[in-house]
């Protein structure tokens, strides 16, 4: 099974880039805030990811303008570019058939959640999607998101996040028949489903680097457990692979979270926004699974014959990404990079 996996390889590379930090996140989803604090006054708050010092270009637009002047305020926030401003617009509902449009979103895979959120009655929510990066507003507010979106979202967090995915391989490469597999990556699913809901509910949380260079030396671990258990040794990992899997598992639901997280949900939005983002996750995790099992399978049939280095490629591919990310995190941890 393990030798067959070398191919895997082939596929993880490209998004693996191994230059920074950056690639080693998946792709979290910017949010446009609309909020109107008083009759004719408006606060409109962009929050957009960032990569280390690198943040991709976007930028919102209004058709009305409000957004071509200089904002309030700009900083920069666990990972995010935030910019504010302060617009004051009178008239009846002066934001009803206004078009929103963000400027570079089709050239990236990000999406953009927004949320309009006038002084009386519900806020309205809608994602914006790269094939689609511009929409009309309604009367009384954006549309309904819809909690189909949020399992997309789900699907597209881990599905773009490499090194989750680099330790689901770990543990693939580690067990050693499918009932093990099964409740490895059960214990991985049960952790990172607690985590997930505590995080994105703000019962824990973690300073950001810290918990990227936690996730990174998960990554680390799994490698050499997987060299041996090639090699036909044995460790505590090797036989009960499913408890590493759920306590690194608790780690990386934490990062699951800031797909969440980002988007200041909160109340009555906030439940099934959870629960099928969860979703999501787990069949994007399953989706990957599958696709190295059918993998396995298909090469097994076809009775092809691997070199032998090339059997030990995936699990030196996840230790040098590990390793990678691991002193790149832990650096910026003790100050020593940013």
């Amino acid at each position: 099974m393990r030798r067959l996996l070398a191919v895997l390889l082939l596929l993880l590379l490209p998004g693996l880039g191994l230059a920074g930090p950056a690639a080693a996140h998946e792709v979290r989803p910017a949010y446009l805030e609309i909020d109107q604090t008083g009759p004719a006054d408006y606060r409109i708050t962009w929050k957009q990811p960032v990569m280390g010092d690198m943040a991709i270009h976007l930028a919102p637009h209004l058709s009305s303008g409000w957004l071509e002047a200089a904002p309030a305020a700009q900083y920069a926030s666990e990972g995010f570019l935030i910019r504010t401003w302060k617009v004051h617009a009178a008239g009846h509902d002066p934001l009803a058939g206004q078009t929103v449009s963000i400027e570079g979103l089709k050239d990236t895979i990000t999406d953009v959640f927004v949320r309009v959120r006038p002084a009386h009655g519900p806020p309205a929510e809608t994602i914006v999607r790269p094939e689609a990066p511009s929409f009309k507003i309604a009367q009384g507010g954006a549309g309904s998101a819809g909690v189909l979106a949020f399992l997309r979202l789900g699907v597209e967090h881990i599905l773009t996040g490499p090194d989750h995915l680099l330790f689901v391989l770990g543990l693939i490469l580690i067990v050693r028949d499918r009932w093990t597999l099964l409740k490895t990556v059960s214990a991985f699913t049960v952790a990172h489903s607690l985590t997930l809901a505590a995080a994105t509910l703000g019962l824990i949380a973690l300073p950001v680097p810290l918990l990227n260079a936690l996730i990174a030396l998960s990554i680390l671990f799994v490698a050499p457990e997987a060299l041996r258990a090639q090699a036909g040794g044995t460790s505590f990992t090797i036989r009960f692979p499913w408890v590493a899997a759920f306590g690194f598992g608790l780690l990386h639901g934490m990062g699951f979270a800031s797909g969440l997280t980002s988007l200041g949900l909160s109340g009555a939005s906030l439940a099934p926004a959870l629960l099928m983002f969860n979703v999501g996750v787990e069949i994007g995790q399953v989706a990957f699974i599958a696709m190295v099992l059918a993998l396995v399978r298909g090469f097994r049939l076809m009775e092809v014959r691997w070199p032998r280095p090339a059997t030990f490629a995936p699990a030196y591919a996840i230790g040098v990404a590990g390793a990678s990310w691991t002193f790149q995190y832990a650096a910026v941890v003790f100050g020593l990079a940013q």
